[in-house]
């Protein structure tokens, strides 16, 4: 079964942040333009989103994806839920992106629950 672009999208996605690969995350995954927004933020271009997932990364200290738990993909789009393991714990995530010259233009994201590190 071939992969859809959405699906290779959101591989390379993933494996860039458990890299902590951030130029090519940003290179190869964001259009010029791109805009990410959360609830308490919204970050406009590369250089800005470059120096948003820089500060991401340290804050989290490791990302690990442990399950894909919802995936969904339209011609222009993806819609997801995550399950990642953090230095902080476990958290549930959810990400829509939708694309423009095959990067991500527009990218909402949130998290959904938080299960903190056992001490």
């Amino acid at each position: 079964m071939a992969t859809t672009f959405g699906k290779a999208f959101y591989e390379r996605h993933v494996d860039f942040l458990e890299k902590q690969d951030i130029n090519n995350l940003i290179e190869m995954q964001y259009h010029p333009d791109a805009v990410l927004v959360g609830f308490d933020f919204i970050v406009r271009g590369q250089a800005a989103l470059r120096e948003h997932f820089k500060n991401y990364l340290e804050h989290l200290g490791t990302i690990t994806l442990l399950s894909t738990d919802k995936f969904t993909e339209i011609e222009d789009a993806i819609f997801f839920e995550a399950t990642v393991k953090t230095d902080f714990g476990e958290a549930v995530v959810y990400d829509v992106f939708t694309f423009q010259d095959g990067k991500a233009i527009r990218q909402f994201t949130g998290v959904k629950s938080v299960k903190p590190k056992q001490s």
